[in-house]
């Protein structure tokens, strides 16, 4: 090591350049960490509600097929299929991967509340609830403050 010409001390520069080298990969490795750790955490606690519920039929006979699951620390559900009334895909459907449920929240028991959902037949959002019992999902849509409501019950596909 070379010694500084003012202080007469040998110079460090190369040992703190290598401790903070050292020090930036560690905490790099703790933020890793952190992050795949809360990942897992939220895995590992999925919420019951999640995966792929069909519709009640429409007027028409036809059915949608809705993704539920975490959108941040809230619940949405999007459209992945659409069906007509012999069960065929439609392909076609102009709403395919729209937000249909947003903002839900788990309020214990299976039941949930808060969010919004969005009727394609009526093109209208109303406040929502759901209620999850066994492969079954009431869903409905409120108005006037939960006192006017319109649901259906969706059967879960997987």
């Amino acid at each position: 090591m070379q010694r500084d010409p003012k202080s007469g001390l040998q110079d460090q520069g190369q040992v703190r350049q290598t401790a903070t080298i050292k020090g930036e990969n560690n905490m790099k490795h703790i933020i890793l960490g952190t992050i795949l750790g809360l990942g897992f955490a939220g895995m590992a606690v999925a919420d019951p509600v999640g995966g792929t519920w069909k519709t009640a039929p429409g007027d028409t006979g036809g059915y949608l097929h809705v993704s539920i699951g975490a959108c941040g620390s809230k619940i949405c559900g999007t459209i992945k299929a659409a069906y007509d009334k012999n069960n065929t895909v439609d392909s076609a459907y102009e709403h395919l991967g729209k937000k249909m449920l947003w903002d839900m929240s788990a309020d214990g028991d299976g039941d949930y509340s808060g969010g919004k959902i969005w009727a394609p037949d009526s093109d209208k959002t109303y406040t929502s609830k759901m209620s999850l019992s066994g492969s079954t999902l009431e869903v409905k849509g409120c108005v006037a403050g939960g006192l006017f409501c319109r649901g259906q019950d969706w059967k879960r596909v997987n």
